[in-house]
């Protein structure tokens, strides 16, 4: 049962691995909550947890679970769940903002859809997105 845990733990995380490694924002997301769907497995299941056994000792009871990786585990639940909804949200806005969700794109000024007053007129044409330095810093 141990070694089928283990088995699961690491296929679980290689495949969040991959996702992450991909170039697209959905499956990057996807990707990070396997991985955390994994490391609450892994915390999980490095607590020996017994069955049917209470989680306080009590002189009643033969033995006792410890609750601390139960703790844990809820504890990195709702965290991930909150930092995934924030994630989802700043992909959201730069799909919106891009057209496209893929990572590591680069675009030239002339290629986005913007009104023609408001396209800056101090672009690097050999960077797309940064501007020349004004003032006493150009060179």
């Amino acid at each position: 049962m141990e070694a089928l845990l283990a088995i699961i733990i690491g296929l679980q995380t290689a495949g969040g691995l991959y996702l992450v490694m991909r170039l697209r924002t959905f499956s990057v997301i996807i990707g990070t909550a396997l991985l955390t769907y994994s490391v609450n497995l892994f915390l999980f299941a490095s607590g020996r947890l017994a069955i049917n056994m209470p989680p306080i000792y009590s002189k009643y009871a033969e033995g006792y679970t410890d609750p601390l990786p139960q703790a844990l585990v809820l504890t990195a639940i709702v965290i991930s769940f909150g930092m995934t909804a924030v994630v989802v949200l700043i992909a959201l806005g730069a799909f919106l903002e891009s057209d496209t969700d893929q990572i590591d794109v680069r675009r030239d000024p002339q290629d986005l859809d913007l009104d023609p007053d408001e396209v800056p007129l101090d672009v690097d044409s050999r960077e797309p997105g940064l501007q020349e330095p004004k003032g006493d810093f150009a060179q």
